[in-house]
């Protein structure tokens, strides 16, 4: 962990209600929070999260949970019918850690999902895995023209995917504390200063 780099967080309901002015004050700067998950899952502490984060002054974000059991387009029609991105919020994150059929469907869904909201938002998706995830179920390359936020844990520098060649946030601890937060929470850095988030809000 740098301390040149930006800290933020990432939470879902299992964290429960959050104190977003403490998480703030305690020198977060960006938060992301669970919006959706599959076709008909709504984290029911989103709307909050959503608020707060804003009414905290993070930058804030959303992320969907991918599950490819599911039709990808109507996971992408689903979560763009629950989050409203305004000006200055971060791209939508889509969530990747399980596999239900073969790799090239798995990536296939994943893109179709990329695709169709970033047309409808005009925002290029943030893709988020953990490289173990990514190399054993070879991840195309062609994946890589979208912002990693890549997940790995008790390593002073993430390992990138086959096929990247850097990332954008990582996500370092699933195990960590922050003020505002009731036990553990998920700590994320970005790979620079905030002015790295910055450059791709939503404009």
């Amino acid at each position: 962990m740098s301390a040149a780099n930006a800290q933020g967080i990432d939470v879902s309901h299992f964290q429960g209600t959050v104190s977003w002015q403490q998480v703030q004050q305690a020198g977060a700067l960006f938060a992301f929070a669970k919006a959706t998950d599959g076709v008909t899952w709504i984290d029911p502490d989103f709307t909050a999260n959503w608020t707060g984060m804003k009414e905290a002054g993070l930058l804030r974000g959303a992320y969907h949970f991918f599950e490819p059991a599911d039709d990808a387009a109507q996971q992408a029609e689903f979560f763009l019918s629950v989050v409203q991105l305004e000006s200055g919020d971060l791209p939508p994150v889509l969530d990747v850690e399980t596999t239900a059929a073969t790799s090239e469907a798995l990536w296939q869904g994943v893109l179709t999902w990329l695709e169709q909201v970033e047309a409808a938002t005009g925002v290029k998706p943030i893709l988020y895995m953990s490289p173990g995830f990514a190399n054993q179920y070879a991840a195309p390359a062609s994946l890589a023209a979208y912002p990693l936020w890549v997940a790995e844990y008790g390593v002073s520098q993430p390992m990138l995917p086959t096929g990247w060649t850097s990332w954008l946030i990582w996500q370092s601890s699933e195990s960590g504390t922050m003020p505002g937060i009731t036990g553990a929470v998920d700590l994320d850095e970005v790979n620079g200063p905030i002015t790295e988030l910055l450059a791709v809000v939503k404009r």
